[in-house]
């Protein structure tokens, strides 16, 4: 695998890009996100849990060390985006970096929950297991984005229809969702059959790490990348930025994104607590069970009713559904847990369209961003749409931290002061609501239509040389 700054422009293989994809090769592209639903599932459930419980760091070092791994994770993605665009190799610009990052994703997922003895008792002299942790964690996320931001910029590089990328997206978050479902049915499993807690780890994560990877190889062989050369050129860090703050299309889409990111993950991390202290349940995994559900369900159902209204409709209908439940999560009077089920249920039909409808969006703005430069730059747009994904979640979790902790909530105290449940209550209703609102605004000022869309594509077809493409 080697880059280049001196390669040709990109040209695209004879295959006709407006075909119609295979269910094989939809299938293929969807279960490459699988394993990153996964493990990112059983990371955000119980990695701080690990670190402080059975690792034994104190909990200042482990938040540490999930700050210096997101940290990273942030840092690298334009990076290893702008060096997968200038990727030249006889397996495809994507497909390589894909293979090569795959089993040193699951190696250091696996050994990152191991507890390693160092001789030296952890509680007198953390410093040696911090160490291990952080850098475990640096080298996950590095080969975590090596396989997946590449993975993710194979949207636009296998079709330009624009339903067809609708499709391929709803087939990507049936995998990842799925993944995050089996990945928490898995821990319940292991965990009830295995008393030792280190142990419980050492096979969840084993379990995980080889079902993570065998995906990835399963997409490389069932897809075949669109654009076998190199960009003409690389950018710089602040180029980039440049690039992608200068496309006003990529604007939009980046705050839809980061407005229904933002709401899903307030919701997401303050449920346990709404859960526990307001409803009175001890486990929540079967809520997150009937959005995660849901929402798997309604891509399909979404996907095609966008073949039929266009992406931007279907989002207003998913996010007007999203913000009734959000409404009424706040107003629910304590202990009503069978209305709290079918929030959940409605939650999920408009959490699928912030799953769905974001990221077939970014195909286009790349596809429009051709046309204004001449150069397929898929590697810098979706390294900043992760990179504001990694942000969102940073920002939902800071958010829901102060506020809990401004409003009195204790966690030794099995019953809340009221001050602690409005604020429980205003994080899980009023708050994502606001963020869903502007999300709603910004959608509907959104420039690129089906209409403009298939402009853009027939002027690249024309300067290309290529027949016009056909339109449904």
């Amino acid at each position: 695998m080697t880059s280049s700054s001196e390669s040709k422009a990109i040209e695209p293989r004879e295959t006709p890009p407006s075909e119609k994809l295979s269910l094989v090769t939809k299938l293929a592209f969807g279960v490459g996100d699988m394993g990153a639903g996964m493990t990112a599932t059983i990371m955000v459930f119980y990695l701080l849990f690990f670190l402080t419980e059975v690792a034994g760091l104190p909990p200042g070092l482990a938040g540490t060390v999930l700050l210096v791994g997101k940290a990273w994770d942030a840092i690298n993605d334009p990076i290893i985006g702008s060096l997968s665009d200038r990727t030249k190799s006889r397996w495809g610009r994507r497909h390589s970096w894909m293979l090569c990052a795959a089993i040193p994703f699951g190696l250091f997922f696996f050994i990152g929950w191991m507890v390693p003895d160092f001789g030296a008792d952890i509680a007198t002299n953390p410093w040696p297991w911090f160490w291990y942790y952080a850098i475990v964690a640096i080298l996950f996320h590095t080969f975590y984005t090596c396989f997946n931001l590449p993975y993710a910029a194979l949207t636009p590089e296998l079709t330009e229809d624009y339903n067809e990328r609708t499709s391929l997206n709803s087939f990507r978050f049936t995998f990842s969702i799925s993944g995050s479902i089996l990945a928490l049915v898995m821990a319940q499993v292991i965990f009830g059959q295995i008393d030792d807690l280190k142990m419980r780890f050492v096979v969840l994560a084993g379990a995980i790490a080889v079902m993570a990877v065998i995906p990835i190889f399963l997409c490389v062989w069932g897809t075949e990348e669109r654009y076998s050369s190199a960009t003409e050129h690389g950018l710089s860090y602040f180029e980039q930025i440049k690039v992608v703050f200068s496309t006003k299309a990529f604007l939009f889409v980046i705050g839809i994104y980061l407005a229904s990111w933002l709401s899903f993950q307030l919701t997401a991390s303050i449920i346990p607590f709404y859960a526990q202290h307001w409803m009175g349940m001890e486990d929540p995994t079967p809520l997150a069970i009937t959005v995660q559900g849901t929402a798997i369900v309604m891509l399909f159902v979404w996907s095609y009713f966008s073949r039929k209204l266009g992406k931007r409709m279907v989002y207003f209908l998913g996010m007007s559904l999203w913000i009734v439940a959000q409404i009424f999560l706040f107003f629910l009077p304590q202990g009503d847990r069978g209305f709290l089920f079918f929030l959940c249920f409605l939650a999920g039909i408009g959490i699928s369209t912030a799953y769905l409808i974001p990221w077939s969006m970014i195909p286009d703005v790349i596809d429009q961003d051709e046309l204004n430069t001449g150069e397929r730059r898929e590697g810098v747009f979706y390294a900043f749409m992760v990179l504001l994904q990694k942000l969102g979640l940073a920002i939902g979790l800071f958010m829901v931290g102060q506020a809990l902790e401004i409003s009195g909530f204790n966690h030794d105290l099995a019953v809340q002061p009221d001050s602690a449940l409005m604020a429980i209550r205003v994080a899980i209703g009023p708050l994502p609501l606001v963020f869903l609102i502007c999300g709603l605004i910004l959608a509907y000022f959104y420039p690129i239509t089906r209409k403009r869309h298939a402009e853009i594509l027939k002027q690249l077809h024309e300067r290309k040389g290529l027949p016009a493409p056909t339109c449904d």
